[in-house]
């Protein structure tokens, strides 16, 4: 009897510890997801094609600091908030808010909230950057172009690669306008021999005066907004 019980003992301390393992196991996967959340979440929105648009902006223009990281980052964010308030709304309503309410699970919420978010994705994925992780995941496409089928895995890289490239395509057109002002004032100085004198210095104004006269904010504002299929 005595041996019977400390075996009982002994199997009810090694549930204990199994147990104790797999909640920590899981604390240490959600402090995990937790801490990438944001990264997730940068990559899923509108905000690398603002910020990446920003910056060809600022080095375009010669500008070394200003406006400084921290503003850009900024004005990225609240542009993704404007972008993306549509898609917000929607995953409040037929996610956030039935959760709240009890109305469905933790599990179903996630799956809810994630179709706006899928949906937004593929409208702004082109097609040839889907079907080369289609091909590379060996997943065949879905039946009617039901695209929201597909997993998120397949639908983010996809994303991500078509924003890129629509940044720099972007970015590559920012630059013409402002490295034109650069050959006439590089021209200019080399005709009047003052080889010497840096171009950079005397285009500077120029292109600042170009970009406020022509509301360059407000045009690369509108341009951003106009450039995603909502």
């Amino acid at each position: 009897m005595e041996e019977a019980l400390v075996n009982d003992v002994l199997n009810q301390a090694l549930v204990n510890v199994n147990g104790d393992n797999v909640q920590t196991l899981n604390i240490l996967l959600m402090l995990t997801l937790i801490s990438l959340l944001p990264s997730i979440i940068i990559m899923m929105t509108s905000f690398a094609r603002t910020v990446i648009v920003l910056s060809f902006l600022r080095n375009a223009m010669g500008l070394q600091q200003t406006p400084p990281n921290m503003v850009l980052t900024g004005i990225a964010i609240f542009l993704t908030l404007f972008i993306m308030s549509p898609v917000i709304d929607e995953i409040n309503e037929t996610a956030y808010q039935p959760f709240l309410r009890e109305e469905i699970t933790q599990q179903e919420a996630i799956e809810l909230g994630g179709i706006p978010l899928k949906k937004f994705m593929l409208k702004q994925t082109e097609t040839k950057p889907l079907n080369m992780f289609l091909d590379f995941s060996n997943t065949p496409r879905p039946e009617n172009d039901a695209l929201t089928e597909l997993p998120m895995s397949i639908v983010i890289p996809s994303f991500i690669t078509s924003e890129l490239g629509r940044a720099f395509w972007m970015g590559f057109l920012l630059y013409i306008p402002f490295l034109l002002i650069d050959i006439v004032v590089a021209s200019t100085l080399m005709s009047m021999g003052m080889i010497m004198l840096p171009p950079a210095m005397i285009s500077m104004p120029f292109k600042l005066l170009m970009f406020i006269i022509l509301d360059g904010w407000g045009l690369l504002f509108d341009t951003l907004f106009k450039s995603f299929n909502l």
